[in-house]
């Protein structure tokens, strides 16, 4: 397999969840939990991104390795690019994202999304999904949706519900009850880059469709960057959003489960 490294970008301040990357699970910090499930894969090299030094130091203080960054950035994927240029990463490197609030990250689709992109160069990127089968996911705006080809490329990912089921849906989202054959792709948010994209992406202005949906890779596809989507060989456990999404995996936590 092509080698890769994996990049978590994790800074401190959280809206909804203050100090977020640091909070205690299981008597260590969350990100430190990151790094771990993503160190069990075969990155060559796992880094956090961060923009504090408290961030930093934990992972330093258990061997990890730790990126300074600037505490300006509007996203992690700029948090990436910052990175790349850091490590002075080749325009065909190969990067994974793993979210800093996603302390079960099975291993197995951190190794699936980096294969997925080394052996497709027509695509810049790639990501995973998983298959809808409930009307309150695939009605949830919260819930992206992403449509792809036969070949496996996305067409386009968004809040809506799609693909729209036009003899068996209506605006009601109660018309589906009965309707057996919810058919969609909730994305799951990981992400493999070739370095040079994320070198240009940071460049391109938010496109009319990304301002819309809030969602960021539809800068890309507007730019016909290919994007790779599979269907997850593990089903990630959800991240850590709010107080509720804590408190959950401590409670996992508490009773040895990962």
């Amino acid at each position: 397999m092509t080698d890769f490294i994996v990049i978590i970008p994790a800074r401190l301040n959280s809206s909804r969840l203050p100090n977020k990357a640091l909070a205690d699970i299981g008597g260590k910090p969350m990100v430190q939990h990151v790094y771990e499930q993503a160190a069990r894969s075969l990155a060559a090299k796992v880094y956090v991104a961060t923009d504090h030094p408290d961030i930093r130091q934990v992972i330093e203080n258990t061997g990890g390795n730790a990126l300074m960054t600037s505490a300006s950035h509007a996203s992690g994927t700029d948090r990436l690019a910052e990175c790349v240029n850091q490590l002075a990463l080749d325009d065909d490197d190969i990067i994974v994202n793993v979210q800093g609030d996603e302390p079960f990250i099975p291993p197995a689709i951190i190794n699936q999304v980096a294969r997925n992109l080394a052996t497709r160069p027509a695509a810049g990127m790639a990501t995973l999904c998983e298959a809808i089968h409930d009307k309150k996911t695939f009605f949830n705006p919260n819930v992206v949706k992403v449509v792809f080809s036969e070949a496996g490329m996305a067409h386009y990912f968004s809040r809506a519900p799609i693909p729209w089921d036009r003899d068996h849906y209506t605006m009601e989202v109660a018309s589906v009850e009965d309707h057996p054959n919810v058919w969609g792709y909730r994305h799951i948010g990981i992400y493999a880059y070739r370095a040079g994209l994320l070198r240009d992406f940071t460049t391109w202005p938010a496109s009319e469709l990304e301002k819309i949906e809030a969602l960021e890779q539809l800068r890309a596809l507007w730019k016909d960057v290919k994007i790779h989507v599979d269907v997850a060989e593990v089903t990630p456990e959800g991240g850590v959003d709010t107080p509720a999404d804590l408190e959950r995996v401590r409670a996992r936590f508490a009773e040895g489960l990962r």
